[in-house]
């Protein structure tokens, strides 16, 4: 957890002091939300139901330039392998680069929850359910964006193959978060129950598999 700690800490700071984050990725995703509202148009009767699944779609594409940003950092000036050799326990490694992740994507979550109430019109209901949804659902993404991140780093295709890897795989997050912010919205937040014991399971296993297994892609990039 000492070794977690120290890359996550170096990974924000990275992206405290360039803004990448801030300059990029959420006007990105605010820019996904706002086309979405503008294909399905101005009727907020159609996109407040419409406004879980937008929000999440936004909150998928938008990992991506996260977990490519937090490789981009390790790719400069040979940093990669200085952190291979630094004698940090992979496992702390793969755990910090994936709450650095998760902090900003945690932060992204709150601007565009601001900006689907202002846009679309969606009353924020069932605060509980939303922020334990987002929370999972966001360990999740982080978790597997560093395990495929991680298998398509080093590679030329790297940019183009990471989607193909990870979208599919990060389906399930997608469709259980959304059906949790579905019913709170709705205001029926206990019946996303079960929905939230899928993503606490899909969360826990990809962080279990990406603890075991980074080490290894690690070494093989």
């Amino acid at each position: 957890m000492r070794d977690a700690v120290l890359v996550c800490g170096k990974d924000l700071r990275i992206e405290i002091r360039s803004r990448v984050a801030v300059n990029q990725v959420v006007p990105f995703a605010l820019a996904v939300v706002l086309l979405f509202g503008l294909a399905l148009g101005p009727d907020r009767r159609v996109l407040a139901p419409a406004s879980a699944g937008l929000f999440w779609v936004a909150v998928l594409l938008s990992t991506v330039l996260t977990v490519q940003r937090s490789f981009a950092v390790e790719s400069a000036d040979e940093a990669r392998e200085g952190l291979r050799l630094s004698g940090l326990d992979p496992a702390g490694v793969f755990l910090g680069k994936a709450g650095a992740v998760l902090a900003e994507l945690l932060v992204l979550e709150v601007v565009l929850s601001a900006g689907i109430a202002l846009l679309y019109g969606a009353r924020l209901a069932g605060f509980g359910m939303l922020a334990g949804s987002a929370v999972l659902g966001s360990i999740g993404l982080a978790a597997v964006g560093m395990l495929y991140g991680a298998v398509a780093s080093g590679l030329r295709v790297r940019e183009t193959l990471l989607p193909l890897l990870f979208l599919p795989v990060a389906a399930p997050v997608l469709l259980a978060a959304t059906k949790c912010w579905n019913l709170a919205l709705a205001g029926t937040p206990s019946h996303a129950e079960g929905w939230l014991s899928l993503l606490a399971v899909f969360a826990v296993l990809y962080v279990t598999i990406g603890t075991v297994s980074f080490g290894p892609l690690l070494e093989d990039r």
